[in-house]
């Protein structure tokens, strides 16, 4: 009985793995940009048929999403008109991810910096008051230096009021008592 037991173990396994077969594994297939001697072009993967639409999002502006030109070169000019609302939004944006370095008024003093972080050149330095718009869109999508790219954190539209926003502080920042318009002017004494 004990010799049928193991006949019959042996006979299962063996069975068992004539099953395993790598038919999946071993398919014919290709490996993206491999070439192809099935296509007349030689190449496997497909070029996309004329007329296809982006599906999710289609980044056709590259200004817009880029901050560069088509010279590749930053771009001055804000894609959009730059409104209240978008310098409150860019303030709130700054607030939650540039004011750990770049600290409130941009001068590079923010909390990480004073625990030792390598320090960011301050916004109000002629060389960055002089850099045009798409400059700063470029360095917060890519990076700079020290500075990690937030491309995954910050929504292009949220990027261009951030810059909007720094544009702001760097006037603040360089204002004079005859920028304020006379009639509130007697605001400013107050406010202490």
């Amino acid at each position: 009985m004990r010799t049928n037991y193991k006949l019959g173990a042996l006979v299962l396994a063996v069975a068992g793995l004539s099953a395993c077969r790598q038919d999946m594994h071993d398919q014919p297939k290709y490996i993206p940009l491999r070439p192809s001697e099935f296509f007349l072009d030689g190449r496997s993967a497909r070029p996309l048929v004329e007329g296809t639409i982006a599906r999710g999002h289609l980044n056709d502006d590259t200004a817009y999403y880029t901050g560069k030109g088509a010279d590749g070169k930053p771009v001055a000019e804000f894609p959009f008109p730059v409104t209240k609302e978008v310098l409150l939004r860019g303030q709130q944006r700054y607030n939650v991810y540039c004011t750990p370095c770049h600290d409130r008024t941009g001068n590079g003093n923010g909390m990480i910096v004073r625990r030792g972080y390598r320090r960011p050149p301050t916004y109000n330095s002629d060389r960055l008051r002089e850099q045009p718009n798409g400059y700063f869109y470029d360095v917060i999508t890519n990076g700079f230096g020290a500075m990690p790219d937030y491309a995954a954190q910050i929504q292009p539209q949220d990027r261009w009021a951030i810059v909007a926003y720094i544009r702001a502080l760097q006037l603040s920042q360089q204002a004079s008592i005859n920028d304020v318009p006379a009639e509130a002017r007697g605001q400013i004494g107050a406010a202490k």
